[in-house]
């Protein structure tokens, strides 16, 4: 039965919040990333060491992600962490930037990489790859309105199908022998400012996994498995990463990844030929449809936590209990996407733009999640912490430095482009709708 007052209940396995997880980390990003890495690197050691440090800082983050949902356990995630530390206009804010372009954005775009694939295979005009990114997008919209567990058990097998296809691009790299010979690892040393380039994309590439906070509360044996769920998740994400970037050195050597376009299909290629083409397609399209499943999942848990806080969004709340659904928001979500599906199909590239440049302001809101601990540990001392990030301080500092940096660094992105005002105008629309709801009692 739906209603407003249901709450979220555990109806997710610890294997299925997994999948969720991965299935949001592992994106398109992989098929694409290891290039630039290894161009901006310029040595075979330095690569390997800075996809480490990305598993490591991710890990700090995680870890930070774990403390805070085990104390203050709730399904809006990081939405909450900032009510309860900085206050509700915060929060509204940052979920008001989730709603409009990040969450929704992110799964406009990654419907159009599925209708690139699929307008290869079955054209259906010129707006081909709108058409197939809605369709995907209207038909996950409805297996998460079926319920968590018809979604997560779509998503686990969609993404083991994906792992069987990153598998056959690890075994195709390490079947095949560079032709030239890359220099000895750590052989030379990039500078300063390279490194936090490649770290950029790495960082990037890893984005996703502060999503478990959306579904802490909705995972079997309670708040404490989000502990175990993110660090199998993030062993797996980070083997997987490590394995394809060894397999693509090993195969393509340091120059000849660094100059590919498409370093994945060219050692596809390389072994099976005329059928690399067909079997990227159908890994790149998978690895999009686990990504906007399980962004879908998390957001819409976004919307919900907004809903059950402002009365004139109480509308958002609503839950329907036996399936595990925030229904409302799932529909609000997949309407917001949908429209920017169609603005996109109107834009040469200021969709993705729009998208792209909305970062500084992710970044800035969980550089402000990463400070939520020190202020809710100053504020809350006798608040129960099931779970405590070790080696405290450092280990927040960490995550709280790397942010920071990433939104410096796609504040700067940002401007060389003239496109800060992208992000501007988002919030700023933020403020007029905060102003509006904020006049009903709440």
């Amino acid at each position: 039965m739906a209603s407003q007052e249901a709450s979220p209940q555990q109806l997710l396995g610890r294997w299925g919040a997994i999948a969720i997880i991965v299935g949001i980390v592992v994106g398109a990003g992989i098929f694409k990333t290891p290039s630039m890495v290894a161009g901006v690197a310029g040595d075979t050691g330095w690569v390997i060491a800075i996809w480490v440090a990305g598993a490591l800082i991710s890990l700090a983050g995680a870890l930070c992600y774990a403390e805070l949902s085990c104390a203050y356990p709730h399904t809006g995630g990081d939405y909450h962490f900032l009510a309860r530390a900085y206050g509700r206009h915060v929060s509204f804010l940052y979920a008001w930037a989730k709603a409009m372009v990040i969450n929704t954005g992110a799964i406009a775009l990654l419907g159009f990489v599925f209708g690139d694939y699929m307008t290869q295979v079955i054209a259906l005009g010129e707006y081909s790859n709108a058409i197939w990114a809605a369709g995907v997008i209207v038909l996950l919209t409805l297996v998460n309105l079926a319920g968590l567990h018809l979604s997560s058990r779509v998503q686990s097998i969609m993404l083991l199908v994906e792992f069987v296809g990153l598998a056959a691009i690890i075994a195709a790299g390490l079947m095949l022998t560079a032709p030239d010979v890359s220099p000895q690892p750590f052989s030379s040393t990039p500078p300063l400012g390279l490194m936090g380039l490649a770290l950029v994309f790495v960082l990037l590439t890893f984005g996703g996994w502060n999503e478990a906070a959306y579904i802490a509360t909705e995972v079997k044996g309670g708040t404490r498995q989000i502990v175990p769920v993110v660090m199998i998740s993030l062993g797996i994400i980070t083997v997987l990463y490590l394995m394809i970037n060894l397999a693509l050195l090993h195969g393509l050597g340091l120059q000849g990844l660094a100059k590919s376009p498409a370093a994945a299909a060219q050692v596809m290629g390389g072994v099976f030929g005329e059928w690399a083409k067909i079997m990227m397609g159908v890994i790149v399209a998978l690895a999009a449809l686990t990504s906007i499943n399980a962004t879908i999942v998390v957001g819409a848990r976004s919307n919900h936590a907004l809903g059950q806080d402002w009365a004139r969004l109480r509308f958002l709340s609503q839950w329907e209990q036996g399936k595990g659904a925030p229904t409302t928001a799932y529909v609000i979500q997949g309407v917001i996407a949908l429209a920017l599906v169609g603005f996109g199909a109107l834009q040469n590239d200021g969709f993705e733009a729009m998208v792209e440049f909305t970062a500084p302001v992710f970044w800035i809101f969980l550089t402000l999640v990463g400070l939520s601990l020190f202020v809710l540990r100053h504020r809350d001392p006798n608040t129960a912490r099931p779970f405590k990030v070790p080696l405290y301080p450092l280990t927040p500092l960490l995550f709280v430095g790397s942010s920071g940096y990433l939104a410096y660094s796609s504040i700067g992105y940002a401007a060389s482009q003239n496109a800060v005002e992208v992000s501007l105008w988002v919030m700023a629309a933020g403020l007029v709708a905060l102003a509006l709801v904020a006049r009903a009692k709440t």
